[in-house]
């Protein structure tokens, strides 16, 4: 028989409470009314005690004034769909080619499945969310994205039905958030002839965090955030430094398009982009409501 864990405050004192409440007055009052983008993604997306957490701090934050946005990825997801009508997803430079097929399973899945259940989770833990897909409200319009070939520059792949984003019109977003609306949005674009297309959700965050000048971008990842050459934490990061961590291959791989998309949007009007481990139980409240550092923290300046 596995022991549930103990989340009581019952070790705590009421004093020690109350300290812990009043902490969070000044973020409350400086964050009240402002914008929050949130990527959901990684292990606070598929374990049930982190997803609990995650809609209970939505909800909190919209409660206490602020406005969360949730976009959501779902690879995992996808993955598991394919497999079930017998597909394999295959990766050009770590991207997914979407043919036809490959895009309905993938419309399904993230508006159908995975949108609905975090709506569903932030509407039990009593927020009142609604889930959008770039179609609604003409709020995504994208392209099919061109990819070059990283050794031979004259060569480009085909990834299907992969989009990059031609402009957000977030108006049926701001309509949402002012009438106390959480609003949860899927990664689908649809182009100039109506076809949908499938878009990283790092992408689509940062894009419309930026439209809506957002004043923070959370990304929630499996990772503790950007470490050092040693393995440490950087809790924050400035574009200057972040070049210079590329440079000597301190930043590689996977962080690569994450820290891209992070440094655009604080170059274009976020105040401050944080990337925070999804792995820590209410990592997100923890990161916006006290001075403890939960990731890393990218200025713009």
């Amino acid at each position: 028989m596995t022991t549930e864990p103990d989340h009581s405050l019952d070790h705590i004192t009421p004093r020690d409470q109350a300290e812990i409440l009043a902490q969070a007055l000044p973020y409350i009052r400086k964050f009240h009314g402002k914008t929050l983008v949130i990527k959901y993604g990684g292990n606070a997306m598929t374990d049930p005690a982190l997803q609990q957490d995650f809609a209970e701090d939505i909800v909190l934050l919209k409660l206490v004034g602020m406005n969360p946005i949730v976009v959501h990825g779902g690879g995992p997801q996808i993955d598991e769909a394919l497999a079930r009508v017998g597909k394999k997803g295959t990766f050009i430079q770590g991207m997914r080619v979407t043919d036809d097929e490959t895009m309905e399973v993938v419309e399904w899945v993230l508006a159908g499945e995975v949108q609905q259940d975090i709506v569903g989770l932030i509407n039990a833990a009593g927020g009142k969310a609604v889930g959008l897909t770039g179609r609604d409200g003409g709020l995504i319009r994208a392209r099919k994205m061109k990819m070059t070939d990283r050794d031979d520059p004259t060569k480009e792949h085909d990834l299907g039905q992969v989009g990059e984003i031609d402009t957000i019109d977030p108006s049926v977003v701001r309509a949402l958030q002012d009438d106390q609306f959480i609003p949860v949005i899927s990664p689908i674009g649809f182009g100039e002839h109506n076809e949908s297309y499938n878009i990283n959700a790092d992408l689509v965050a940062g894009k419309l965090a930026e439209v809506l000048k957002a004043e923070k971008l959370m990304l929630l990842t499996n990772i503790r955030g950007v470490l050092d050459k040693e393995g440490k934490l950087l809790t924050e990061l400035t574009p200057r430094r972040i070049d210079e961590l590329v440079e000597d291959g301190t930043i590689s791989g996977g962080m690569l398009p994450k820290i891209a998309g992070a440094l655009d949007a604080a170059r274009s009007g976020v105040n401050a982009v944080h990337i925070v481990d999804g792995r820590v139980p209410h990592a997100m409240l923890l990161e916006i409501l006290t001075d403890q550092a939960y990731g890393t923290m990218i200025r713009s300046h």
